[in-house]
């Protein structure tokens, strides 16, 4: 999720020259998130996954952002998810089973994380 932990995690590893960022979120940006998160004002209604690679090209136009407007507990959304997560990715000279070297589990309630446990 694009929340207070993972905004602040994505923005780091933008930051840090991270070469691809695979982003999930079904959010909206809202007033209230402007204390806590990486999102401008202007960007108040705008999916959190949206805002956020805007927010995230801005800081380091290099880094390949996926985002995905997504429930990943929803079976619709699970499915999405792990297929994002287990595809090849595209230009890559080394042989790997998984899209993804790492996946940081940033959501907010304990279906998510049982989810992202599953992944």
């Amino acid at each position: 999720g694009i929340g207070g932990v993972g905004s602040v995690a994505a923005e780091m590893l933008a930051r840090c020259g991270i070469g691809r960022l695979l982003l999930y979120d079904y959010d909206k940006v809202e007033l209230a998130n402007m204390n806590r998160l990486f999102f401008w004002p202007e960007q108040v209604g705008m999916t959190k996954i949206d805002a956020a690679a805007q927010t995230l090209a801005e800081i380091n136009s290099d880094v390949s952002i996926e985002s995905y407007t997504l429930n990943i507990t929803t079976l619709k959304g699970f499915e999405k998810f792990m297929k994002t997560l287990t595809n090849q990715v595209i230009g890559s000279t080394r042989s790997r089973q998984s899209g993804v070297d790492l996946v940081l589990s940033c959501v907010d309630n304990y279906e998510a994380r049982m989810v992202v446990n599953q992944a």
